[in-house]
């Protein structure tokens, strides 16, 4: 089967075909990239609405300390990564498939020109050839009209009687010359018909076929380069899918986390205000007044010296009392927060501390590299001079004793409001325990006793790790995750900023190593860090750098 033998007068159809089968080509090429264009729309549109969605970090949302919150976040995180895979996809199929048919249609394109060009060139050589015999055929048979005129004009001449001997000779040698031409023209015709007949056998037998194979190989290879095309196309699709699978995966987990009971628990940490329900309203006699001892044996209600209850203040406390079930009234912000609730002013102080601490020790850590860059240029004085640095490290000590006796003002509000809540919670107890009627406590407008027997004190609570995942959206947008890794060491984390993690475990990528050996990762949970890069096995997707 070869288009040489088979279609060996179809020159004009294969001209028409290689042509239609390179349009077929580049008509791929265009829906590949219409599809590419899909994918990076479909991607760019998942990022907005995952950036859309994620939490603004304003300070007054506290949404993200919820499970169902945090779940919710997480599956925004997995969509980005699922938008990257799209992404992924896209450069797949740019690369491997659009590009790759753009650069083999050009190369069509060149072959098919000169395979062409070729067959023309030969088609033109074999028409010359026919025109160089046809002329010669064409002389040929008028030299021989011209011999047989030639004859006929002797022969004419010979049998008249009235002709001259000059003009018959005359005639004889027109004759004798037209007949030696019509025998050379006979000679010429014959060679270049031979030569005719061997260029078109080698035309049709030689020539075109090969040109016509290397136009059949060109069009198979077309053909195997689409069939290509089309497995690449599912390729870039099939390679995305185990991580697309692992998205899912963290998607379902993220549904799997959502703990109705914690969130519950949440609640109540984020509203408890560490007040008792108010006791029950005393009976309030308005009729004793009214009653006089008639006789001895009359019963009547003793009066009682004191007791009357003026009606305007009783209503005044009890709407005072009030004050918990309707709008808590508003005053000016305290530094130590005497203006919240028990609970709220516990845990406020307890953030405070923890946030000072971690000042402190930012401090402590940079107080320690700058004796140690002091000690050496102490010892290597071309490197800088050490009292340089006696400005700042004096600066730091001072920021130090300032945090400290902040801590310890803190830790001492702390205690007295600990010491209270647990006193509290000791007379609680104790009236469940003998079903009395509820003790005194303290006034609706938050002042608190002092009573040194009714109190006991209780160790702080401990706080749940959402306080911390509610912190972390006080800032800007999360950043996306541009990779994942896994933990080869464990890191305990204990210094600001840091992230603790263990052997094993699993985190995202959120920023390159700047070359500083550190890495910026984030935990399903939202909590985010830096650790060591020597600690970790990084993985980062193909399409962050980009995008």
């Amino acid at each position: 089967m070869s288009w040489g033998t088979e279609l060996w007068d179809q020159f004009d159809n294969l001209d028409k075909h290689t042509q239609w089968g390179i349009d077929f080509l580049e008509k791929y090429a265009k829906f590949v990239k219409e599809r590419i264009e899909i994918e990076q729309n479909y991607a760019k549109q998942l990022r907005n609405l995952v950036k859309k969605y994620c939490p603004k970090r304003s300070s007054k949302d506290e949404e993200p300390r919820f499970t169902s919150c945090i779940a919710f976040y997480n599956i925004l995180n997995e969509l980005n990564d699922y938008a990257g895979q799209r992404e992924v996809v896209a450069e797949e199929l740019g690369h491997r498939v659009y590009g790759e048919l753009m650069r083999y249609s050009h190369e069509l394109k060149t072959e098919r020109k000169m395979h062409l060009q070729e067959g023309r060139k030969a088609q033109q050589y074999l028409d010359m050839c026919w025109k160089q015999m046809d002329n010669s055929k064409k002389k040929f048979e008028r030299e021989c009209r011209e011999a047989e005129k030639a004859q006929q004009c002797f022969e004419r001449l010979d049998n008249d009687t009235n002709a001259t001997k000059a003009d018959v000779e005359k005639a004889k040698q027109q004759l004798n010359l037209r007949t030696h031409m019509a025998d050379e023209n006979k000679n010429e015709y014959a060679a270049q018909l031979q030569n005719f007949n061997g260029e078109q056998h080698k035309h049709f037998y030689i020539v075109i076929p090969q040109i016509y194979k290397h136009l059949q190989e060109m069009d198979e290879r077309r053909t195997i380069k689409l069939s290509e095309c089309y497995k690449g196309f599912a390729d870039s699709e099939r390679r995305v899918i185990p991580i697309v699978s692992k998205c899912l995966e963290g998607m379902t987990a993220a549904a799997k986390s959502v703990d109705e009971r914690r969130d519950s628990q949440i609640v109540i940490d984020s509203f408890k205000s560490g007040f008792e329900p108010p006791g029950d309203f005393p009976f309030e006699d308005y009729s004793q007044h009214i009653y006089r001892t008639v006789s001895d044996g009359t019963i009547s209600t003793p009066k009682q010296e004191g007791v009357k209850i003026d009606a305007k203040t009783t209503v005044g406390k009890a709407k005072g009392k009030l004050w918990l079930f309707g709008k808590k009234p508003k005053g000016p912000a305290q530094e130590d927060f005497s203006h919240l609730p028990p609970e709220q002013r516990r845990k406020k102080l307890q953030q405070r501390i923890d946030e000072l601490n971690r000042e402190l020790q930012k401090e402590t850590d940079q107080k320690d590299a700058l004796i140690k860059m002091k000690d050496v240029y102490e010892k290597n004085p071309q490197m800088g001079d050490p009292s340089s640095l006696q400005p700042k490290l004096a600066e730091t000590m001072s920021n130090m004793d300032r945090l400290r006796m902040e801590i310890h003002k803190n830790e001492a509000w702390l205690t007295e409001v600990e010491g209270k809540v647990a006193a509290r919670g000791d007379r609680r107890h104790s009236s469940d325990i003998n079903h009395l009627v509820t003790q005194g406590r303290e006034s609706p407008e938050g002042s608190y006793t002092d009573d040194a027997n009714q109190e006991v004190r209780s160790p702080p609570q401990q706080h749940g790790p959402h306080n911390e995942f509610d912190d972390e959206f006080e800032d800007d947008d999360p950043l996306p995750a541009i990779g994942h890794c896994k933990a080869i060491y464990p890191f305990d984390g204990h210094n600001e900023g840091t992230l603790a993690m263990k052997e094993g475990e699993i985190l995202y990528i959120i920023e390159e190593d700047k070359g500083d050996g550190w890495t910026r990762a984030r935990r399903q949970n939202g909590e985010e860090g830096y650790v060591p890069t020597s600690y970790i096995d990084v993985t980062l997707e193909k399409n962050s750098k980009g995008s």
